[in-house]
C-alpha cells in the first residue's frame, strides 16, 4: 500500500542511483514528520511501517499532545501543523490538542499523500548491509531490499539503528555515570500494606524482588513500564464489551486483592479512578475517555516487570511480551468487574465501561500498538543528560525545543516485608524548556555516516523521560527529515551538514529552534503540579 508518489523503479535513468534519497523506518508520528519534511525538501522518500497502521501511539489510544504538561510555545513545525489540521477537522480555529485515534490516522495519511511519500506496511527491518561506515541497503522481513542515500530510524525501539552497528543502551544509568540526581533505582517513600507472599511463601506475581536487595541510585537494566492506552465508552450505542483474556490467571491479581482487603479493613473505599487514569477525549465526545496507567496508583495498567526483556528482544519474543501485556490488562478488567473479592461498588464502576466501537474497528476495538514508553537509546555524538534538560538547556546546534515534565513511570514493584510492598522507578519533575541538539540525533561518524535517529535518540534515561513525547518526537523527526534530505542531496555525512543553514530552514518552516523572548522557561501549572 502506498500513499502518494510511485512505487516504480524510483530511478532517474541512472542505474547506479539509489531508489530513494531518504528511507524512514517507523511510521510513528516522528517518522511521519521526518518523511514529510524530507519530501517537502525535494527528496524521494520511502516510509516503512512494520504494522498495518500509521501514527504509532497517536493512533493507538494516546490522544493528547500532552499540552497540559508542556509549554505550548515550544510546539512548532510539522507537529503544530498536525494539531492545526486536527483542529480544522473538529471545526476549530485553533489546534486540537485532544483528538481521536481514527481522526489522527486520517490526518497523517493526508500529509503523506500530499507530500508524495511512498509507504510500505507490515514489514520490519531484518538486516542492515554496510560498506565501511555507510548503510548500503537494508533488508526487510519479507526479503525486500531497500536502498537509499540516507536512512532515518524513527522507531520506538531503534531496530534499524541496532542492526547498523551503532552503539546503544537501555535501562537506567546509575547516578554516578553522568552525575544525575534522578538516575538509577528510586523507591517510593510510601510502603503499602498488603500481603506479598503466596501460601507457599513465594513472592506474588507482579513483585520483582525484595527492596532490601537493591541499592538506591544504582544502575538497572529495566526501562519504565508499558501499558495499553485504551479508548473506553459508556454510551450503550458506542460501547463494545471488553473481551475475556486469552489466558486468565487469577493469581496475577492476588496482590490487588490483598490491598483491597487491607483498605476495606481500615474503612477506606477504593474507586475505579484510584486504579485507572481517565482523561478527557476529543472535542464533542463526552462519551469517550482515554484510559492510561495511573502513575500514582499503587496498582494500575502498568505491567510492572513485564517489560524487562523487551528493548533488545527479537521480534518473536516481543510478540509474546505484547500478548502477555494484553492478557494482564484484560485479566485486570475481568478481575475488577467480576471477582467476588472486589467490593461491589468497584465492580459496578468497572462494568459501566466498554471499548469504544468507533475506534480500531479492524482490531476488535483494541489499540494497534502497545505503549512502549522507552526501549533502546543510542549512544551518539552527544548524550543528553539530566543537566542538559534542567540546567544547561541551551545548545548552539539546536534543532527543536522540548519542555515536558521529566516523567518516568514506575519500573518494578518490590516486597518490603511479607506484608508490605513498595513501587520503584517513578520520576515526576516540573518541565523546563530545553534545546534539542542535532548531535543527539546523529551516531558517531565512525559508526554510521548516513543514519539519523530521532526516535531512540542519544539521551540518558532521565533525559529521555522528558523527550519521549509524540509532539517532541515529531519536532525531532522534522529536523531529521530536513537534515536527511540535505545530506542525500549534497552526498555528505549527516554529521557534516551545515547546521546553521539547517536551523534557518527549520525556522522558515515554523519549527521552534530558539528560546522565545519573554516566554516562560518553566512550567507554571499552579496547584496540583508539585515538584517531587
Amino acid at each position: 500500500m502506498a500513499h502518494g508518489g510511485t512505487d516504480a523503479s524510483g530511478r532517474d535513468g541512472n542505474a547506479r542511483q539509489p531508489k530513494y534519497d531518504v528511507a524512514v523506518y517507523g511510521g510513528v508520528p516522528g517518522g511521519v514528520a521526518a518523511a514529510v519534511a524530507a519530501a517537502r525538501h525535494g527528496a524521494r522518500v520511502l516510509l516503512i511501517e512494520p504494522t498495518r497502521h500509521l501514527g504509532g501511539l497517536s493512533t493507538s489510544g494516546l490522544n493528547t499532545a500532552e499540552s497540559e504538561h508542556m509549554l505550548t510555545w515550544t510546539f512548532g513545525g510539522i507537529a503544530q501543523e498536525f494539531y492545526q489540521r486536527l483542529g480544522k477537522h473538529y471545526g476549530m480555529a485553533e489546534p486540537a490538542y485532544y483528538f481521536e485515534s481514527a481522526v489522527a490516522e486520517l490526518v497523517f495519511t493526508d500529509m503523506l499523500a500530499e507530500s508524495g511519500v511512498v509507504t510500505r506496511f507490515g514489514r520490519a527491518v531484518a538486516d542492515v548491509h554496510k560498506a565501511g561506515n555507510r548503510i548500503q541497503h537494508i533488508k526487510l522481513t519479507d526479503d525486500t531490499p531497500v536502498t537509499a542515500n540516507v536512512f532515518v530510524d524513527a522507531s520506538y525501539e531503534g531496530d534499524l539503528m541496532a542492526r547498523a552497528g551503532v552503539d546503544y543502551t537501555w535501562g537506567r544509568e546509575g547516578r554516578e555515570e553522568f552525575g544525575e540526581d534522578l538516575a538509577g533505582l528510586r523507591r517510593e517513600a510510601t510502603v503499602v500494606r498488603a500481603a506479598t507472599l503466596d501460601d507457599d511463601g513465594r513472592l506474588l506475581p507482579g513483585i520483582s524482588g525484595w527492596a532490601s536487595s537493591l541499592a538506591e541510585g544504582a544502575a538497572d537494566g529495566t526501562v519504565m513500564c508499558f501499558n495499553w492506552r485504551l479508548t473506553f465508552s459508556d454510551d450503550p450505542d458506542n460501547r463494545a464489551p471488553i473481551p475475556e483474556p486469552d489466558h486468565y490467571d487469577r493469581a496475577r491479581y492476588r496482590l490487588l486483592e490483598n490491598w483491597l482487603r487491607h483498605e476495606a479493613s481500615r474503612g477506606a473505599g477504593v474507586g475505579l479512578d484510584d486504579i485507572l487514569d481517565f482523561y478527557q477525549h476529543a472535542p464533542g465526545r463526552p462519551d469517550k475517555k482515554e484510559v492510561n496507567n495511573r502513575q500514582d496508583a499503587l496498582i494500575s495498567l502498568g505491567h510492572l516487570g513485564g517489560q524487562r526483556h523487551y528493548p533488545d528482544a527479537g521480534y518473536a519474543d516481543r510478540k509474546r511480551i505484547v500478548a502477555d501485556h494484553r492478557d494482564y490488562t484484560l485479566g485486570l478488567f475481568h478481575f475488577l468487574a467480576h471477582d467476588e473479592s472486589v467490593p461491589g461498588d468497584l465492580r459496578t464502576q468497572m462494568r459501566r465501561w466498554g471499548l469504544a466501537k468507533d475506534e480500531f474497528a479492524d482490531n476488535d476495538h483494541w489499540p494497534y500498538q502497545l505503549y512502549v514508553r522507552e526501549a533502546r537509546r543510542m549512544r551518539g555524538a552527544y548524550v543528553m543528560t539530566e543537566r542538559d534538560v534542567r540546567q544547561d538547556r541551551r545548545k548552539t546546534d539546536a534543532v527543536a525545543v522540548g519542555s515536558h515534565f521529566v516523567d518516568s513511570h514506575h519500573v518494578q514493584r518490590l516486597a518490603a516485608t511479607p506484608t508490605a510492598f513498595v513501587n520503584e522507578g517513578r520520576i515526576w519533575r516540573i518541565g523546563r524548556a530545553y534545546q534539542i541538539p542535532y548531535r543527539a540525533l546523529t551516531p558517531r561518524t565512525a559508526q554510521c555516516a548516513n543514519l539519523l535517529v530521532p526516535g531512540a535518540a542519544s539521551f540518558s534515561h532521565v533525559a529521555f523521560s522528558t523527550y519521549r513525547l509524540e509532539c517532541t518526537w515529531m519536532t525531532a523527526g522534522h529536523a531529521a527529515g530536513c537534515a536527511a534530505a540535505t545530506a542525500a542531496r549534497e552526498e555528505t555525512p549527516v554529521q557534516e551538514i551545515d547546521v546553521p543553514a539547517l536551523q534557518q530552514e527549520l525556522r522558515a518552516q515554523g519549527q521552534v529552534v530558539d528560546f522565545a523572548p519573554g516566554a516562560p522557561e518553566h512550567f507554571t501549572g499552579g496547584p496540583g503540579w508539585p515538584e517531587f
